[in-house]
């Protein structure tokens, strides 16, 4: 019963460290809470609402969105799963 409690305790706080490193990556450019103009370039993506950053997450991944930043972002999108970008979509969204 302890191993599996340790286990659990464990993986939650796995996936809240994963979560957290998921946009920590988008930080540098956006801001702590997507507050900046990624580069001076881009939008301020906080107040956006999930399906408008899963569309364009989803569309610097295959090339269909995206202006200046477009090759960035294409970049960093690239390794993101579906269940990755809905997740980092969620995350932004809270932002306000």
């Amino acid at each position: 019963m302890k191993k599996l409690v340790l286990t659990t305790l464990f993986a939650a706080l796995t996936a809240a460290s994963l979560s957290a490193a998921s946009f920590a990556a988008c930080a540098g450019c956006h801001g702590q809470n997507g507050e900046k103009k990624a580069l001076g370039k881009s939008a301020i993506i906080a107040g956006w609402d999930e399906a408008k950053l899963v569309a364009a997450l989803k569309g610097y991944k295959d090339g269909s969105y995206g202006g200046a930043m477009k090759g960035v972002m294409k970049g960093q999108v690239a390794r993101l799963s579906d269940a990755d970008i809905a997740a980092l979509s969620k995350q932004i969204a809270a932002f306000k």
